[in-house]
């Protein structure tokens, strides 16, 4: 019974969207009413090679990034379109990695769909492709694919706070492919 519940996932979700202002609010949850956002936020590195990882295998690896980005839809959801400037942080060895070989800027665009809002509270997963300055051994590629989960809280019409999940990988493109994950916290200013 389960299983043909996920098959019918498809089906239901959309007809729920089309129904209801927390799929499909008239201004968008990321941004409101305004044409342009910054967004600060700083991460967490975890050592794992799946896609939305648990928090449990810490590492001496930062992420740092500033992003600038438009609103848009995506098949009527309310969306964001991004540019993205990224730098990882290495500080030391840890489960047989040395993180400091990963200290590279990354570049991509990216962009996030609004799941659903209530009231403050929005959430958002997006999607991306760029490039890091340099190959390494860990991904094996210089193109990188990126993948987000997002929850945010309004704080004003102006500001906002966000909660993210970040997962980098090459998708297969390279022998190596033993991604790059974290847990942040971020800012955005809406103007």
């Amino acid at each position: 019974m389960k299983t043909r519940l996920l098959f019918l996932l498809p089906i239901i979700l959309p007809n729920i969207a089309l129904a209801d202002d927390w799929f499909l609010p008239e201004r968008n949850p990321f941004m409101g009413t305004y044409q342009n956002q910054m967004f600060y936020g700083i991460g967490q590195g975890f050592d794992t090679g799946i896609l939305l990882p648990p928090p449990v295998r810490p590492v001496p690896f930062y992420i740092g990034t500033i992003t600038y980005s438009q609103p848009t839809t995506f098949f009527r959801i309310p969306a964001r379109r991004s540019l993205n400037i990224s730098e990882t942080l290495g500080l030391g060895s840890k489960n047989g990695w040395d993180w400091t070989d990963y200290t590279i800027p990354i570049g991509y665009a990216t962009e996030d769909i609004a799941l659903f809002r209530y009231k403050r509270l929005y959430m958002g997963m997006g999607a991306g492709v760029g490039l890091q300055v340099k190959e390494n051994k860990r991904l094996g590629a210089k193109l990188l694919f990126q993948f987000k989960v997002t929850i945010g809280v309004n704080i004003t019409q102006e500001w906002a706070t966000e909660l993210f999940i970040q997962h980098f990988s090459n998708a297969n493109t390279a022998e190596d492919n033993h991604s790059y994950a974290f847990y942040g916290l971020g800012l955005t200013h809406n103007f």
